[in-house]
C-alpha cells in the first residue's frame, strides 16, 4: 500500500502535557470554519489552539488544499478536536469552510490515501462507522456540507488504496 507523504512541522510541543491514547476506533474529519475558505498550515492552527491555552494543535494531522499532509499533534497522543470523543479518536483537519467552498481534488486523494494508511495501522474497518464526521459527534456544521457529502467517496478511495 502506498503512504501519503506526511511533512513534520516541528511543532513546539510540550510532551509532559500529552496522554497517550489507550484505544483507536475512529477517525473523526473536520474542516476549518472560518469566514472565508481558507488553507492554514499546522503551524497556524498550533498557534490559535495555543493562544485558547491548550497545550498544542488539537487535530492530529492538517491536510492543505495542494494535498500536503502535515503532522499536528502526535498521533498516539489524545486529541483536543471533538469534545467527549478525544479519548479514542484520531482527528483530521481538512483545510478550507466547506459551507462556502469545496475540497480540492488534491485534498480528497490525500484524505483518502490517509485514512488507507490510519485505518490499516490501527486495523480499524475502512467505513462510514469507523471513519466520521464531526458532525456525527456532536452538534456542529463540521465538516462543512461540501466535504460531509464527499464522505463515502472519500472512503471509497480509501479502501482502493488500501487494497494496492
Amino acid at each position: 500500500m502506498e503512504r501519503v507523504p506526511v511533512v513534520d512541522t516541528y511543532l513546539d510541543i510540550d510532551y509532559d502535557n500529552l496522554r497517550t491514547r489507550g484505544v483507536t476506533d475512529k477517525i473523526v474529519i473536520h474542516h476549518t470554519g472560518n469566514a472565508v475558505d481558507d488553507d492554514l498550515s499546522a503551524a497556524e492552527i498550533d498557534a490559535s489552539h495555543k493562544g485558547q491555552g491548550w497545550t498544542c494543535i488539537g487535530y492530529h494531522y492538517v491536510i492543505r488544499k495542494d494535498g500536503t499532509v502535515e503532522q499536528g499533534r502526535p498521533h498516539w497522543t489524545v486529541g483536543a478536536h471533538a469534545y467527549r470523543h478525544n479519548s479514542y479518536t484520531i482527528g483530521i483537519h481538512v483545510c478550507g469552510n466547506f459551507e462556502i467552498g469545496e475540497p480540492t481534488d488534491a485534498q480528497i486523494e490525500s484524505a483518502a490515501m490517509l485514512l488507507a494508511n490510519i485505518c490499516t495501522d490501527y486495523g480499524l474497518p475502512i467505513d462510514r462507522d469507523h471513519i466520521v464526521g464531526h458532525r456525527e459527534l456532536m452538534s456542529t456544521a463540521c465538516p462543512g456540507e461540501y466535504l460531509y457529502e464527499m464522505l463515502d467517496t472519500i472512503v471509497g478511495k480509501a479502501n482502493f488504496y488500501a487494497a494496492q
